[in-house]
């Protein structure tokens, strides 16, 4: 590993205090931070290792003593000491050199906040012809009046605390020559490493560096769009001072339809209609999802059965993004019998000569035959008539001794 002068990078002396280092990263940061130098990352990567390693004394002691190495193996004894590299800016130097830097600080420029997600409810109709809603949200902005800086110029100062750093690093004993380090958010600043006092913070945002503001979308829904599709507003997320926006991404959420529903690019409805119908066809008119009304037609002769299903090519959903492709519209129909009594004597028997003839019947005969009438069925009453029937067997059973379950097989 090529060994990295720390002071040289901060531009100090060895026997530069801890003020002196202090004073001279601050310095440095605010020339090659990436928010005012976007070029000059991996030379902020630097400065911020150097101040890591300097501004505390027991790595500042091992890096005097044993230089790099010293940090990257602990005090030279051969272990024990964790990987230092891997706990500060996700493995700063850690490839050797400063050229394989990847991690904390971000190998690729700014950090990125998080996406908001909102949903959108919106009716099959807009899925299927498209439109374009207003949606108003509250999102968090840089202040305008202090530009993110939560105060007059010069009003922040560096945490007590952390010393500036956002970040609060202890250091605990495992056992002889073994020593972990752990990293947890400064409590004081909130891992901004800064302060403002009270007299010195902007009257507009109250020192938060950022305000509310209402903002409005035009949320456009293009035609053949899907329940749960996403639509991103890039970069239109809470804004955070020293970090790039996030996105507002649009959840579409469908609404039922009375009518239809969706699978895919097709449509599926229920149509009622009567036994003259299923039996001589029919014509009726279907208003669809673009208001037209289509007139659907069955061909006499052609008999549509309880529960059968017809298409109506291309007339289903759009497709995405080739809205002149459809899928297709399924009707499923159900017939409605007419009531008891709707034909009496001489009219129920020519209709029985209209109708196919009756499959032939030959009565049985002797002694175990026996006539029985059909009832309305009566779920109350025939699950009582099931479980007093589950009883008596029950009784049985016990006083035949068999002490379990009997199984009755019905004899034609």
């Amino acid at each position: 590993m090529a060994d990295v002068d720390l002071y040289k990078i901060l531009g100090v002396s060895k026997t530069a205090s801890d003020s002196e280092i202090k004073k001279a990263y601050h310095k440095l940061a605010k020339t090659y931070h990436p928010d005012k130098n976007p070029e000059a990352g991996e030379k902020f990567k630097e400065i911020s290792f150097a101040y890591e390693v300097l501004s505390n004394p027991e790595k500042r002691e091992i890096y005097d003593r044993h230089g790099m190495q010293g940090l990257k193996e602990g005090t030279g004894g051969g272990g024990g000491f964790p990987d230092i590299f891997s706990d500060l800016f996700g493995g700063f130097f850690g490839m050797g050199g400063m050229g394989g830097v990847r991690g904390g600080m971000g190998g690729r420029g700014r950090r990125r906040g998080e996406d908001t997600y909102h949903p959108l409810r919106v009716s099959l109709e807009d899925l299927y012809n498209g439109t374009t809603k207003k949606l108003q949200l509250s999102k968090t902005v840089i202040c305008k009046k202090c530009n993110g800086q939560g105060g007059k110029p010069g009003a922040l100062q560096n945490c007590t605390v952390c010393h500036g750093r956002g970040v609060k690093v202890t250091l605990r004993q495992l056992g002889p020559g073994m020593v972990q380090q752990l990293q947890t958010i400064c409590p004081q600043c909130h891992g901004e490493g800064e302060m403002i006092n009270e007299k010195d913070r902007c009257k507009e945002c109250k020192g938060k560096k950022v305000s509310q503001e209402t903002k409005i979308l035009e949320v456009h829904v293009d035609k053949g769009m899907k329940d749960g599709q996403k639509i991103p507003f890039r970069g239109e997320g809470d804004q955070t001072p020293g970090m790039e926006a996030g996105d507002v991404v649009i959840v579409l959420q469908l609404k039922d339809h009375e009518t239809f529903t969706r699978n895919g690019a097709d449509l599926y409805c229920s149509h009622k209609i009567g036994i003259t119908e299923a039996l001589c066809g029919f014509e009726f008119v279907l208003k669809h999802l673009d208001n037209r009304e289509l007139v659907i037609k069955h061909p006499q002769g052609q008999v549509i059965e309880p529960g059968s299903m017809k298409a109506v090519i291309g007339e289903g959903m759009p497709h995405h993004r080739n809205p002149f492709e459809k899928g297709n519209l399924y009707i499923k129909f159900e017939i409605t019998f007419p009531t008891n009594g709707f034909l009496k004597g001489d009219e129920l028997k020519k209709l029985e000569k209209l109708l196919p003839a009756r499959p032939p019947f030959h009565a049985p005969t002797g002694e175990h035959v026996e006539e029985v009438d059909l009832v309305e069925y009566d779920a109350s009453k025939m699950g009582g008539a099931g479980r007093r029937g589950e009883a008596y067997e029950s009784d049985d059973d016990d006083e035949g001794g068999h002490g379990g379950p009997r199984v009755q097989c019905a004899h034609q």
